[in-house]
Order: structure tokens, then C-alpha cells, then sequence
């Protein structure tokens, strides 16, 4: 290591594989309470997290970058974003039991979704055809079939 970068790393300096200074990170995740606030439904996909404890300042810049669309997709990727928000929520409190109906009520919406989607759409995933086929190759996709209906 050359003297000069031998005094950044002592000041507390980092440096980034190709020799430049950089800033080091110091990341913070708030802890959440025992029953924090929710955003409604819609606010929460807006927002990017269920709780408002836990949105981020960058989160509106992303917002505004990356505008999302109001399709069945993305309902579904919503639904699933919220299940996996309030399991990591359950994981350090599972003793609440209203975060875990909501939770449990999601699965069921995220499946009734996925079924209604791929019956319309067809598979979502290559793990969702037939178990032993690769029928998803052969088979139109659904921009084949615009025509058709």
C-alpha cells in the first residue's frame, strides 16, 4: 500500500478497489415496536414498505424514477412484496396475531391472483408447468394469442 493511501485508511477514509476515496457506509434500520402504524393498502405500494416507520428518504426518489404501472402483474408483485414485508415483520414479532391474519389473508389473495393471472396469461414461472415437460417452449405466449381473441 503506497503512503498516501496509508493515510486515508488511517483517517477513516475508504477506498474503492481502483485507488479513489470514498465515504464509508453507515447503515441504519430502525427498529420496529409492537403494533407500529400501516399505511393502507395503496399507500403502501407507493411507498415502498407497510410501515412508515421504516420509509426511507430515498424511497421518494425512486418514486419518481420508476413510476409503477396498475397491471395484474404488478398487483400480484405487490401482494407479494406485502408477504414478504410481514413475514420479516412476524419474524421478530410473532406474537402478532392481527400481522399474521393479514398475513395469511395475503397468501390466499397472492394465490387466488397467480390463478386467476395464469389461467388469462398462462404460467408465470417455468417451475408452474407441467412437472417432467418443457411445454412452456412450444406453447404461444401471450403476445401469440392478441389476435385469437
Amino acid at each position: 500500500m503506497d503512503d498516501n493511501r496509508a493515510m486515508r485508511a488511517e483517517s477513516g477514509v475508504g477506498t474503492l478497489p481502483n485507488g479513489c476515496c470514498a465515504p464509508l457506509a453507515f447503515p441504519y434500520v430502525p427498529v420496529q415496536k409492537n403494533d407500529p402504524e400501516r399505511y393502507s393498502q395503496q399507500d403502501a405500494l407507493k411507498a415502498g414498505t407497510l410501515f412508515p416507520g421504516l420509509n426511507l428518504p430515498f424511497h421518494a426518489q425512486m418514486k419518481t424514477k420508476f413510476p409503477a404501472v396498475n397491471t395484474a402483474l404488478s398487483e400480484l408483485m405487490a401482494l407479494d412484496f406485502a408477504i414478504d414485508e410481514l413475514g420479516l415483520y412476524l419474524t421478530t414479532h410473532p406474537e402478532d396475531t392481527e400481522v399474521l391474519n393479514l398475513y395469511w389473508s395475503y397468501i390466499k389473495l397472492g394465490r387466488e391472483g397467480r390463478e386467476a393471472y395464469e389461467k388469462q396469461y398462462g404460467p408465470i414461472l417455468q417451475t408452474d408447468v407441467t412437472p417432467g415437460s418443457f411445454k412452456w417452449l412450444n406453447d404461444p405466449w401471450p403476445w401469440d394469442l392478441e389476435g385469437e381473441k
